[in-house]
């Protein structure tokens, strides 16, 4: 795996072409092997022998990742990504009740009044810039950001510096000293704001799993505390933060999809499943491992073994979508078929919140800048040093085209 990132589509294409399942080489020459078919994924991702605890990654048991290793967080952090069976269960009811359609439809009305008032400060930065603004900066990121934090009761003092730490913790090309003092300051930052609500509680989600713990001490021990809390700031706003802005990419180069839904002949909604699918905002997610030795698409995947989950090569897979899976189209129908926010027991819980977000977002920037694009070209985009993120790190963007 290239720990520099980059578009991973090429790559893809050819490692589909010799098969679903490929063995691959990891950061620090750490032996691994990827699942990249959408049938074959669908399978393992909800295959009952294999887990996410990574008491089962062998490597790691025996002593082989160094601290440091820019991957770890991934396997060791305790939350639910790394949960199994009744455990699982247990830390994903605690943080179920926030995301539910129910809960999701009530914050509607601060979505649109946040996406709103970034679009104002997107106009005022591109009137500072000569008509060209930063579109991740000004309106992608602030937007899942503020709602993230807001649902959990962070103060926004600490929204850049916990953009910031996310970003260092998810990219895969990273020095070792530095991974380890991201997380180091990841966790102050979330212990900081814990703290503030143990001595302030109100209605917010870590005041509530605060109170969860206290009420029953075995439920949520204060190291999964932290950890829920930092898998809930980095998937709660990276995931979105590249939906949102891989979609407004994919239609800036595809005017005639764009055309689709201003003229209503599309909406929004398809947008957001059509870019999932095609553009997966997540790439190489780590890490599963087998239980047994795993027979998959008629390759052995040795017990142990870490496991990453190929979303976007799924996404572009042509035995699942057709011959044109590469073809960025908004009328293709299917609606979620793809797996681009998970399947099985581990399926994405802040989906409903992620879709409502995007359209949202699309449906405002585009009503008030239709001719939108962007001010490079899209080859020169900077691309995310990761290949667990799958997006640009700026994009520039004329308002008024």
């Amino acid at each position: 795996m290239d720990p520099s990132g980059g578009c991973p589509h090429a790559s893809n294409a050819r490692l589909l072409d010799r098969g679903a399942v490929t063995a691959v080489i990891l950061p620090g020459e750490v032996e691994g092997m990827a699942v990249l078919g959408h049938d074959a994924l669908k399978e393992f991702l909800a295959h009952p022998d294999v887990a996410k605890d990574a008491r089962h990654f062998s490597a790691l048991q025996e002593g082989a990742i160094a601290d440091g290793w820019p991957l770890k967080t991934f396997a060791t952090v305790q939350g639910m990504t790394t949960a199994d069976g009744a455990d699982h269960r247990r830390l994903r009811s605690l943080v179920s009740k926030a995301f539910t359609v129910r809960r999701v439809e009530e914050l509607r009305p601060r979505v649109e009044a946040l996406t709103a008032s970034l679009l104002d400060g997107l106009d005022r930065a591109a009137d500072a810039g000569g008509g060209v603004a930063d579109l991740r900066t000004h309106f992608a990121l602030p937007l899942p950001m503020g709602v993230i934090c807001e649902l959990l009761g962070v103060g926004a003092e600490h929204h850049d510096r916990l953009h910031h730490l996310s970003n260092r913790i998810v990219a895969t090309d990273i020095a070792p000293a530095e991974a380890v003092a991201a997380n180091r300051e990841m966790v102050e930052v979330l212990s900081a704001a814990a703290a503030a609500r143990m001595e302030s509680p109100g209605d917010d989600l870590i005041s509530a799993l605060i109170a969860a713990r206290e009420a029953d001490g075995d439920r949520l021990g204060p190291h999964e505390l932290i950890g829920t809390l930092m898998l809930m700031v980095i998937a709660g706003h990276e995931t979105t933060l590249n939906l949102i802005t891989n979609a407004v990419r994919a239609l800036c180069t595809h005017r005639d999809q764009l055309d689709l839904v201003l003229s209503g002949r599309a909406s929004w909604a398809d947008v957001v499943e059509e870019t999932l699918r095609w553009d997966s905002p997540v790439s190489y997610f780590p890490f599963r491992y087998p239980t047994r030795d795993l027979t998959l698409d008629g390759t052995v995947i040795p017990k142990g073994t870490p496991v990453l989950a190929g979303y976007s090569a799924a996404g572009r897979d042509e035995k699942a979508h057709g011959p044109d899976a590469g073809r960025f189209d908004v009328t293709r129908g299917g609606g979620t078929r793809h797996l681009s926010l998970g399947h099985g027991a581990h399926y994405c819980l802040g989906a409903p919140l992620a879709r409502m977000e995007s359209t949202i977002a699309l449906a405002q920037l585009f009503a008030r800048h239709p001719r939108l694009d962007l001010a490079v070209p899209e080859a020169e985009l900077p691309r995310h040093a990761s290949f667990v993120g799958n997006s640009v790190r700026a994009l520039p963007v004329r308002l008024h085209g």
